[in-house]
């Protein structure tokens, strides 16, 4: 007790040994305009860091730690110290920009080969992105990360999938995953209508859930083509006069799959306005740079136009208040170059 008591009163007195003429130089809008480099969900406000922290001396410093009880907490032996949440977020953010540039020029197999690996390696997996992968990609975009995928791992994407799930998310992943889909505009309107009236049996059914168990239900959304889905969906809504995705509310996988498929502007401005929520989780987060990476040259002109629609917000400004810096920036001019296209 008696060590530790003079330990403190060390510290306490080497606290007062300023340097003779050592002042304070950072005013306070400086320091809160650093608190708030900080702080932001998306990235940091590099700019503000280096001109401020460039000329800060060690008083400057102090007097930041000390008036940010939320960044930094006292010691017991009299000392501020990082709040470990804070260093940790702090690090992930400085990351969020170099992981975007990384994305960006990637070739598009081995990103998404890199993603689906992520997608089960997760705890807990994440299916929608492994959805998202196999059912908002062309044939030949999806194959292409097959091959890649072959490459990086030595197995398939199928026998990877086959062995992370189990029961039905098991075989509705690996169908989706395995399919190449026909990419004409040819359809069969005898066989829209009769396979419409097959899902709306379905899922109206009292036995709700036997739809996971239903061959033909699987058929239908792992073989069909994108646009005799979306003819599909388009004859739901005018004869049940509700959603196919609304009405598999309560089967988020199955959901998932109607929305990549048939409407993803809908489904991919659905993950960005929950990507910038206000405390969003560290995937969610990861999602931001995901979907503004691989959609800029692709659909970003039709998400962006979802976004407002739906969310009342254009999705730049929605950007441009939740990310910081660089990060904000590069987001900022994809969405530009996305929309122009």
């Amino acid at each position: 007790m008696a060590e530790r008591k003079k330990i403190t009163i060390i510290v306490r007195m080497g606290k007062k040994l300023k340097k003779e003429g050592e002042k304070i130089t950072t005013s306070p809008e400086e320091c809160e305009a650093l608190r708030k480099a900080f702080s932001g969900p998306h990235g940091v406000e590099e700019k503000s860091m280096l001109e401020i922290l460039g000329k800060c001396n060690p008083a400057d410093l102090t007097t930041f730690r000390k008036n940010s009880p939320y960044i930094f907490l006292d010691d017991e032996y009299c000392f501020e110290k990082w709040d470990p949440f804070h260093m940790k977020s702090l690090q992930i953010k400085f990351l969020h920009f170099q992981r975007a540039v990384i994305q960006r020029t990637m070739h598009p197999w081995e990103r998404d080969a890199l993603l689906v690996r992520k997608s089960l390696e997760e705890k807990p997996p994440l299916y929608n992105l492994l959805i998202e992968l196999a059912c908002t990609r062309t044939s030949d975009e999806f194959l292409g990360a097959r091959k890649a995928f072959q490459c990086l791992y030595s197995e398939s994407v199928e026998e990877f999938v086959a062995v992370k799930v189990q029961g039905f998310q098991r075989r509705l992943l690996v169908a989706l995953v395995s399919t190449y889909r026909y990419e004409g505009m040819r359809i069969d309107e005898a066989a829209i209508k009769l396979e419409c009236q097959k899902l709306a049996r379905a899922i109206k059914t009292d036995h709700r859930n036997e739809i996971e168990n239903d061959d033909e239900v699987l058929r239908i959304l792992t073989t069909r083509s994108k646009h005799h889905l979306k003819t599909i969906h388009k004859c739901y809504k005018e004869d049940y006069d509700s959603n196919l995705e609304e009405d598999l509310d309560d089967i988020q996988i199955l959901r998932d799959t109607v929305n990549c498929l048939c409407a993803p502007p809908i489904y991919f401005s659905k993950i960005l306005d929950t990507s910038m929520s206000i405390c969003p989780a560290e995937q969610e987060m990861e999602a931001l740079t995901r979907v503004i990476v691989t959609r800029t040259d692709v659909d970003m002109k039709d998400i962006a136009a979802e976004f407002d629609r739906k969310y009342g917000a254009p999705l730049i400004e929605r950007i441009e208040a939740a990310a910081l810096g660089n990060y904000r920036d590069f987001l900022v001019a994809l969405v530009k170059r996305g929309m122009a296209n």
